[in-house]
């Protein structure tokens, strides 16, 4: 493509970056390359995850974490949160992810429930920034 002003110096940019594309863009004196990438992320993810969760001390937050933020199937992601917690009882933050996982999945009291319940946790470990993520979650719960 020839591009309408000219460009001094020799230039690369990465645009429309997603989980697994982007666009990179090449542009010297009048002319403009875009060259597409991509990368089978979501394959490797989850073969890593199921080679994982079938071993001893299983990263349960971990997957659940991930299934959670990249739209998968959120009953497994809370029994991976319900595991983590039950691995590490006063993990505030375990609480407050599945707290998140239960709105999401439209279980409201139980989401007060998880989110309250790591709120006293992040309390008592004198964690403000979870106290404040909690005390938002609980407004939005309310």
């Amino acid at each position: 493509m020839t591009l309408k002003d000219k460009v001094e110096t020799f230039t690369m940019q990465f645009a429309n970056v997603k989980a697994s594309t982007c666009e990179l863009n090449l542009q010297w004196e009048n002319t403009a390359i875009t060259l597409p990438v991509s990368t089978d992320v979501e394959s490797k993810v989850m073969s890593q995850i199921n080679d994982i969760m079938t071993k001893d001390n299983l990263p349960y937050f971990n997957a659940a974490m991930y299934y959670m933020d990249n739209g998968k199937d959120l009953n497994q992601a809370l029994v991976w949160f319900n595991k983590a917690a039950e691995q590490n009882p006063a993990a505030y933050w375990i609480h407050h992810q599945r707290a998140n996982c239960l709105a999401k999945l439209g279980k409201k009291q139980d989401a007060i429930a998880a989110a309250s319940k790591s709120l006293e946790l992040a309390t008592a470990a004198k964690n403000t920034d979870y106290v404040k993520l909690n005390e938002d979650l609980l407004k939005t719960l309310k």
